[in-house]
């Protein structure tokens, strides 16, 4: 048990800093190149996305975890 409460909070871990550096990138794209700006914006947006669902993901799996245990 202990070693599955380890990995998920370092895959929460690693998407919590892939996603932050995903959404910084993507601003600085969008601050340097206007032409494409809409095309960045629906990248951040699906990054957010991804991160939320990902969070959801990891919050079910703790309940299912507590109610079993």
């Amino acid at each position: 048990m202990d070693l599955i409460n380890e990995i998920s909070r370092t895959v929460i871990w690693l998407i919590r800093a892939g996603v932050t550096f995903r959404v910084c990138y993507c601003f600085f794209r969008l601050i340097m190149a206007d032409e494409e700006s809409s095309m960045y914006k629906k990248r951040a947006k699906n990054t957010l996305l991804f991160y939320v669902i990902a969070e959801s993901a990891f919050v079910i799996k703790s309940l299912v975890m507590s109610y079993y245990s």
